[in-house]
C-alpha cells in the first residue's frame, strides 16, 4: 500500500487546536463543594482521592460527566430528549474543555430475573447468531435460542379494503418459534407458595385473616377480596367450597364494582407472582424479602434443568455443545471452545466473540459464567463487566470516568487494573478515577485531594500534583498514603467454633472448615475464589447471624438517615409524647407534610425537554413540614431544626434533659461508632457518597440481636483514614463478646485480624479450595499463597 509523502511537518506556531489540552472547572458547588476550581490535563491519569464524603464524586460524576453528557443530550431533536432522562445543570460558574464522557460506575446491574452476563453484554446475542447458522438440528433464527422469546402462533382471517366498498378476506398465519422454556418463563427457577404462610385459614375475611405485607383489613387490596361478592365475608376460609377456594386463590382478573368504583379482583396467588414475586429477590424492600423467604421455596426449574431454555433449543448442538452448555461453561473455557471453532461462514462474528471473552479474561472476570443472574453480582464485579465494551474500542479522545474500579479486587488483581487504566489513557483519552487504594493512586499522573474532612467540613481542594507531591503534603491523604497496618503481637484465642461441612455452593469443592467464634475471622482470596458463597451461602441457618452485603441501600429524595436507621420513629414519639399529639404530625411522609409541596420541602417544575427546575418551597422555606407542626417543640427545638442537626449535635440533644430518649441516642451511638457524626439527620439519601451508604447500611445492621456478624468488604468505598477507624469499630465490636467474619481484600484489615480462612488458590473452577488456615503472622511467614505474598510485601515482612 502506497503512502503519501508528509511535508511540513515542522510547524513554526503551536497550532490553535492544540491549545485546548485542560478541563476547566470553575466555582462548583454541586452538593458539598465549595466553590471548588481546577484544570485537569487532558489524555492524562488523573485520580481523585480524600476522605469518604469530602466530595470527589460531587466532582467527578455530578459536575464534569454530568455536564458532558447533558451537553451531548442537547444535540440531539427535542423530539428524541422527551425520550431520555432531563438533566439540570450542575452547580457550577465555568466548564470548559470537556470532551465525550464515558461513566463506568458502581451501580449494580438490573436486578431483572431474566437479565444475566451474557444478556447485559450482548455475547448472548453473537452466541444465538452463532447457533442459529451452525447448530444442527437447526431450529429457527437467532430469536429461536433466546430464553426470553415465547414460541407463538397465530390464524384467521384478514380483511384488505380495496376501495369502491369492495373487500377481500384473506387467511394468515404467523408463527414465530423462541427459545423460552414455558414452564418457568425463562427464569431458570420455579417457586412454589405455602398457603400457610398467607392467611390464618380459621378466620373470615371480615376478621382480618392476612399474614402478607400490605395486606391489611382497611387498605383497598383487602377490600377488594371482601367486598368482591364472591364470599361470604363472615364465613371461615377452611369452610369454603371448592369452588370459592378456586375463586379465592385463582380466579382470573375479573371486573368488580364497589362502592360505584370500578375495580379489578384477581385471586390471591397471581396476584402474589405478579406483585412480590415478579421481582429479584435482592431489589426487595427488607419486609418483603423476609415475607417472600417464609413464604415461598425457589427451586430449579424440573423442565429446563435450570437452563431456561426449551427442550428443541438444547437439542441443537455444535460439536456436541448447546448454546445451554455454553452458557453454563466458565467464560475462560468458553473462549477456549470458540477458538476451536473455524468456519469461515461466520469469520466476522467469532472474531467478535473471541474479542469479547477475551475481553472478560483479561479484565479478571473468566470465572464467571454467562447464565450468571447480572443481579448477584459485586459492585465491582458489575463495573468491570460494563467496562468490557470499551476495552477494544478504536473511540480516542474521549473522557472515561471511574468509580472506584479496584472496589472487589485482590492485591494480585489490582496490578491487571492498573495496566487497562493506562492502556486507555496511552490511546490517547482522558481518564478520571475516584480511588483509595495507594496501588492506583501511585500510577497516576496528576492527583487532586478533596477535603480536610467529610459532608460540610469537606468539599475543598486540598493539594493538586504530582504523586510524589502528593506523599510529602500536610493533608490527610499525604499523611496516609505511606499508612502500613502492622501484625498484631497477640491475637484473641477463640471461643468456638461455627462449623461448615461439605459446602459445594458454586465452586466450592466439598469444602470443610471450621470457623472460629468470639475473635476477627479475615476470610480472604482472589476474587472468584468462592469466599461469598462459604460465607454467605454455607454458614448453617439458625446461626444468629447478621449479615451485611454489599447489596446497595435504596432511597428517594425524601429518604435520609433518620428514616432509614428507623431513628425518627423514637423521634415522633418523643415530640408526640411532650404535646399531647399524634406522632404522625411529625412525618413530612405523612399528615405533617407541607400541603404545598407535599412534603418534598422543593417544588419541582417539568419544562419538557428542558431541565427541570428545582425551588425551595416558599411555603415552608424548605423545612418540609406544615407551619402548625413547627410551633410543638421538645428541648426547645421543633422537628425541622432537630433532622438539620449533624449526628453528633442529635447524640448530644437526646442524651440528657428534656430531650433524652435512650432508643434514639442508641442507634446515634451506633452512626458515629462507624464514623458518621457529621452526616445531618435530614440528609436526602440520594446525596450520599458509596462509602457513607456503606457505613450507615452497617450502622443499622449493628442494632439486629445476633452473636455473629458477617460483613462483606466493609472497607468498599473508605479512605485510608477511615479505615483506621473501621479496624477500631470491629475491635468494639468482638471485645464486647461478638464473633465477626469479614470477607476483605484489604491488607489492613487482614493484618488485624485474629485468625485468616485462604481461598483459591485460583478462581472459579481453579478455586474453591481452602489453601490456608492460621494467624496473619503464619500466613506471612508461610508465603504459601497469593495472599500471603501479598501481605507479606504489605506489612514488610
Amino acid at each position: 500500500m502506497s503512502k503519501a509523502k508528509r511535508t511540513g511537518t515542522q510547524s513554526p506556531a503551536q497550532h490553535a487546536a492544540d491549545s485546548h489540552d485542560l478541563i476547566r472547572v470553575h466555582g462548583a458547588r454541586e452538593n458539598n463543594l465549595k466553590d471548588v476550581s481546577v484544570e485537569l490535563p487532558k489524555r492524562r491519569l488523573t485520580v481523585f482521592t480524600g476522605v469518604s464524603g469530602s466530595g470527589k464524586s460531587s466532582l467527578v460524576f455530578g459536575t464534569i460527566a454530568a455536564e458532558s453528557q447533558r451537553l451531548i443530550n442537547e444535540t440531539y431533536s427535542a423530539f428524541l430528549q422527551g425520550f431520555m432522562t432531563t438533566q439540570a445543570r450542575p452547580e457550577v460558574d465555568v466548564l470548559d474543555g470537556l470532551t465525550t464522557a464515558i461513566t463506568v460506575d458502581q451501580e449494580r446491574m438490573g436486578a431483572d430475573p431474566r437479565s444475566t452476563v451474557g444478556t447485559a453484554t450482548d455475547v448472548n446475542a453473537m452466541l444465538r447468531i452463532l447457533f442459529s447458522r451452525l447448530g444442527k438440528p437447526h431450529i429457527g433464527p437467532p430469536g429461536a435460542y433466546s430464553f426470553n422469546t415465547v414460541s407463538v402462533s397465530a390464524s384467521g382471517g384478514l380483511t384488505v379494503d380495496r376501495g369502491a366498498e369492495k373487500t377481500k378476506t384473506e387467511k394468515v398465519t404467523f408463527s414465530r418459534t423462541g427459545g423460552m422454556c414455558t414452564h418457568c418463563e425463562g427464569r431458570g427457577r420455579v417457586s412454589d407458595i405455602d398457603l400457610t404462610q398467607l392467611y390464618d385459614d380459621s378466620k373470615s375475611l371480615s376478621e382480618d385473616p392476612f399474614t402478607i405485607p400490605t395486606y391489611t383489613g382497611d387498605g383497598w387490596v383487602v377490600r377488594v377480596i371482601r367486598e368482591s361478592g364472591f364470599f361470604d365475608p363472615d364465613k371461615p376460609i377452611r369452610r369454603y367450597t371448592k369452588k370459592e377456594r378456586h375463586d379465592f386463590l385463582y380466579r382470573e382478573p375479573t371486573k368488580v364494582k364497589i362502592n360505584d368504583i370500578n375495580l379489578t379482583y384477581e385471586g390471591l396467588i397471581p396476584k402474589l407472582q405478579k406483585s412480590f414475586l415478579s421481582k429479584d429477590r435482592e431489589s426487595m424492600q427488607p419486609h418483603i424479602r423476609a415475607f417472600v423467604d417464609r413464604a415461598v421455596t425457589f427451586a430449579e426449574c424440573p423442565d429446563c434443568d435450570g437452563t431456561r431454555l426449551s427442550e428443541a433449543v438444547r437439542s441443537s448442538k455444535i460439536r456436541k455443545i448447546s448454546i445451554a452448555d455454553a452458557c453454563a461453561m466458565q467464560i475462560s473455557d468458553l473462549a477456549e471452545w470458540v477458538r476451536g471453532l473455524d468456519e469461515p461462514s461466520v469469520a466476522p462474528l467469532l472474531a467478535k466473540l473471541r474479542h469479547t471473552l477475551d475481553s472478560f479474561v483479561e479484565i479478571g472476570l473468566g470465572y464467571l459464567s454467562l447464565d450468571r443472574s447480572s443481579g448477584t453480582l459485586s459492585g465491582g464485579e458489575a463495573q468491570r463487566t460494563k467496562m468490557i465494551r470499551h476495552l477494544g474500542s478504536s473511540l480516542t479522545d474521549v473522557t472515561y470516568v471511574f468509580d472506584e474500579p479496584t472496589t472487589g479486587l485482590h492485591p494480585h488483581d489490582i496490578q491487571r487494573m492498573n495496566n487497562l487504566l493506562l492502556r486507555l489513557r496511552d490511546k490517547g483519552n482522558t481518564v478520571l478515577v475516584v480511588e483509595h487504594k495507594p496501588e492506583t493512586i501511585a500510577i497516576a499522573d496528576h492527583v487532586v485531594d478533596l477535603g480536610p474532612g467529610a459532608g460540610t467540613a469537606g468539599g475543598s481542594v486540598c493539594f493538586e500534583g504530582t504523586v510524589e507531591a502528593l506523599r510529602t503534603s500536610d493533608t490527610v491523604t499525604g499523611r496516609h498514603f505511606g499508612d502500613r497496618a502492622a501484625l498484631k503481637e497477640t491475637v484473641r484465642k477463640s471461643t468456638g467454633k461455627l462449623p461448615i461441612r461439605g459446602a459445594t455452593a458454586h465452586n466450592l469443592r466439598d469444602v470443610d472448615v471450621d470457623v472460629p467464634l468470639g475473635v476477627l475471622c479475615v476470610v480472604t482470596g482472589v476474587a472468584g475464589s468462592g469466599k461469598s458463597s462459604l460465607v454467605h451461602g454455607s454458614i448453617p441457618a439458625g446461626a444468629e447471624v447478621v449479615s451485611v452485603d454489599q447489596a446497595a441501600i435504596k432511597g428517594s429524595r425524601r429518604s435520609n438517615p433518620a428514616t432509614y436507621t428507623g431513628l425518627l420513629d423514637p423521634i415522633r414519639k418523643a415530640f408526640a409524647k411532650a404535646n399531647g399529639v399524634k406522632p404522625a404530625l411529625f412525618s413530612a411522609n405523612s399528615e405533617g407534610a407541607c400541603p404545598t409541596c407535599n412534603g418534598a420541602g422543593v417544588l419541582y417544575t417539568d419544562l419538557g425537554v428542558m431541565a427541570g427546575t428545582a425551588m425551595t418551597c416558599e411555603e415552608c422555606e424548605g423545612k418540609r413540614f406544615e407551619a402548625s407542626v413547627l410551633d410543638y417543640h421538645l428541648g426547645g427545638r421543633d422537628i425541622s431544626e432537630v433532622l438539620a442537626m449533624s449526628v453528633a449535635q442529635a447524640e448530644e440533644f437526646f442524651g440528657a434533659g428534656e430531650a433524652r430518649t435512650p432508643a434514639a441516642h442508641k442507634i446515634l451511638d451506633r452512626l458515629a461508632d462507624v464514623g458518621l457524626g457529621y452526616l445531618t439527620l435530614g440528609q436526602p439519601l440520594t446525596t450520599l457518597s458509596g462509602g457513607e451508604r456503606q457505613r450507615l447500611k452497617l450502622a443499622t445492621h449493628m442494632g439486629e440481636k445476633g452473636g455473629v456478624y458477617v460483613l462483606d468488604e466493609p472497607t468498599a468505598g473508605l479512605h485510608l483514614a477511615d479505615v483506621e477507624q473501621l479496624l477500631g469499630l470491629l475491635d468494639r465490636l468482638v471485645d464486647s463478646g461478638k464473633s465477626v467474619i469479614v470477607v476483605e481484600h484489604h491488607q489492613a484489615v487482614m493484618a488485624h485480624a485474629d485468625w485468616i480462612i485462604d481461598l483459591g488458590p485460583g478462581a472459579g473452577h481453579d478455586g474453591g479450595q481452602i489453601v490456608f488456615e492460621g494467624t496473619p503472622a503464619d500466613l506471612v511467614a508461610d508465603r504459601s499463597t497469593l495472599t500471603g505474598e501479598h501481605l507479606a510485601a504489605y506489612v514488610g515482612g
